[in-house]
């Protein structure tokens, strides 16, 4: 088995039975890559068959010494932990060599988060006399009432927000959908875009159901929509880096600082971790632990 081909077996495993997106599989299959390619230059005919832990542990040393940060570290000793644990489950190894690679400690790090306040500050700056000023609008008002991912953003269908009952079905990380409530105002806000704008654009052909379009009539890139907001927020006077992540942040802890329950939270955003949910929302150990004391049968105090 050569480095090519099981790299191609690797993304077609990827597709088809963990259903990642595209970015997400191009991510695991780059890690792969450059370990295939180190690999080869330290022994030429070392397939993935040959790998040992010695070796690996070689090549995460190396990596280390090019100065690239502990999170890419982690990152790339998933990927090859995923890719040998798929070798091993589809036969093509008898061990797993990667079993044994530990991952540098990451800290918790947390992207700024927006004031109610800030938040208004943005929205109201948007330049309404501009021809997308509408739709701009809309964006931030969907981002902030949704909690979107700006992946998710981009590709809303029209046909996924039902405005008679104001909920919207959002098509998540691995094709996984959800239901997230529809904001009063960025329905709202939706509804002024289409009828001032989007009903009378010219649609390019497969784009007719995307919400948000450019001027030529298809869906917005991930980087119009973080230079809107850039935009934005210098217009806002805001002395803070601030981008689509960062309305998502801010609308997960809005929620939990007013009271909302971190299950509810977790569905919308759609992590499938609570314990993704409780960095995000600034959440520390102990609401778990009282969540656990609570309602687990098995963690109530005896009554002796």
């Amino acid at each position: 088995m050569t480095w090519n081909e099981a790299i191609d077996s690797f993304r077609t495993y990827l597709i088809l039975e963990k259903s990642l997106s595209t970015n997400s599989v191009e991510a695991y299959l780059n890690d792969i890559r450059k370990l295939g390619a180190y690999c080869e230059q330290r022994t030429p005919t070392l397939n993935p068959k040959e790998v040992s832990y010695d070796v690996l542990n070689e090549y995460i040393s190396a990596l280390k010494d090019t100065g690239v940060t502990p999170r890419t570290q982690a990152r790339s000793i998933s990927s090859i932990k995923s890719f040998f644990k798929y070798l091993l489950y589809d036969g093509a190894i008898g061990l797993n060599p990667a079993n044994s690679l530990d991952a540098p400690k990451i800290g918790r790090t947390l992207p700024s988060v927006l004031s109610v306040e800030e938040i208004e500050a943005m929205i109201n700056a948007v330049d309404l006399t501009k021809q997308e000023g509408q739709r701009n609008k809309a964006i931030l008002e969907t981002l902030y009432s949704c909690g979107l991912r700006v992946s998710e953003l981009v590709n809303l269908k029209l046909s996924q927000i039902n405005f008679r009952t104001g909920y919207i079905k959002i098509e998540g990380k691995g094709n996984k959908e959800r239901i997230v409530p529809l904001g009063a105002k960025a329905k709202d806000e939706i509804r002024c875009y289409l009828k001032k704008d989007r009903d009378k654009m010219k649609k390019a052909r497969g784009f007719e159901d995307i919400l948000f379009l450019n001027k030529m009539g298809k869906s917005l890139s991930r980087v119009m929509i973080f230079n809107i907001i850039k935009e934005t927020a210098l217009r806002a006077g805001l002395n803070k880096v601030v981008s689509p992540h960062t309305f998502r942040h801010s609308f997960a802890s809005h929620l939990v600082n007013g009271g909302a329950d971190i299950r509810t939270v977790q569905d919308m955003l759609g992590h499938e971790s609570i314990l993704t949910t409780e960095i995000y929302t600034h959440l520390d150990n102990s609401y778990l632990r009282d969540t656990i004391t609570n309602f687990h049968p098995r963690a109530k105090k005896s009554r002796k």
